[in-house]
């Protein structure tokens, strides 16, 4: 985006292309109609795959960064767990004889939903094998995604020390986030790109060295868009006006304290999420509504059982998105 950044760096190392760095392969590699593993293993550090460069040109960032008399902000862009699924061995090594548990809800979804083929994810070499039916390949797949996160969270490991090495970390505020989720086979679906609860729940962690609430978990429901303002709220600058988020600061001070409802679009589908449900309205007329307080969850649609919970939820998704709700009224 133009004017966002004062500086945009990707290391490529020894690498001729970018896409070398962007497509996640060991070494550098382009990929190509002919090279598309969806899992890839090698014998070297952390620096055979680009999250080990990209961590490595965060860590000099910090370096300089600190020396200087202004404040800053970083962000550092980790690639893994995105596919395809390749990482150092040694981190694969660490799930050798673990026991990885299977999907809870793994049947694919009955009526109108937003489930779909895993299009993203079929679309790489497989040998011909389907995680949806074969379930030793999928536990081998979910030990590499498995194997990915702790390659990623190495990284994080080794920014934070940085802080702490450097003294940042007594001024400094950390947001550790991903940007979506991932199905690991619940609603017989491997990927993002739908509005359930696996592909729409990210990590997101704040850290800040004055809060006295450190490591504690809030089951609060938030929006990625909340991270904006909550970041000029705790650095004391002014909050633009376009922001749509809400600051989370209230919910860092208390983890106890409530949050608010969350919405998502696909297509020409929009959901919402409260403490309690899931609405998913589709453009067709067609409404998905499920109760996170009940052990069937987002398996179970009771909209037909449930009108006047529908009409409520619809409101507040007009409330929160306008026109673009696509919600069409009784």
């Amino acid at each position: 985006m133009p004017n966002a950044w004062d500086k945009h760096i990707m290391p490529v190392a020894e690498w001729e292309s970018p896409k070398g760095a962007m497509h996640g392969l060991a070494n550098g590699k382009v990929r190509t109609p002919d090279n598309r593993d969806i899992i890839e293993a090698v014998d070297g550090n952390d620096k055979s795959y680009p999250d080990g460069y990209i961590a490595e040109e965060g860590l000099r960032q910090i370096d300089a960064l600190v020396k200087g008399d202004k404040p800053f902000f970083l962000a550092i862009g980790l690639i893994k767990p995105h596919l395809p699924f390749g990482v150092p061995k040694h981190y694969l090594d660490l799930y050798e004889n673990v026991e990885i548990p299977p999907a809870l809800h793994p049947e694919k979804p009955k009526g109108k939903t937003t489930w779909h083929g895993s299009g993203e994810f079929m679309n790489y070499n497989r040998w011909g094998k389907d995680p949806r039916k074969d379930k030793d390949f999928a536990l081998e797949l979910k030990k590499y995604y498995a194997a990915c996160v702790s390659y990623a969270d190495k990284h994080v490991g080794d920014i934070i020390q940085k802080l702490k090495e450097t003294g940042a970390d007594k001024n400094t505020i950390v947001v550790l986030w991903g940007d979506h989720g991932w199905h690991l086979g619940e609603h017989s679906i491997w990927g993002k790109h739908s509005l359930f609860e696996e592909s729409l729940r990210s990590p997101l962690i704040i850290y800040d060295p004055t809060m006295e609430n450190r490591g504690e978990m809030s089951d609060a429901i938030v929006q990625s868009v909340d991270v904006f303002p909550t970041l000029c709220e705790l650095t004391d600058l002014p909050t633009p006006n376009f922001t749509k988020g809400t600051s989370l600061i209230p919910i860092l001070k208390d983890p106890k304290t409530s949050g608010h409802e969350a919405v998502a679009i696909k297509a020409h589908t929009t959901t919402i999420r409260t403490d309690q449900y899931r609405l998913v309205q589709h453009k067709s007329g067609e409404v998905e509504l499920y109760d996170h307080n009940t052990p069937e969850g987002e398996v179970l649609n009771i909209a037909d059982y449930h009108p006047e919970t529908v009409r409520r939820l619809k409101k507040l998704i007009i409330g929160k998105m306008g026109i673009k709700a696509f919600v069409f009224a009784d």
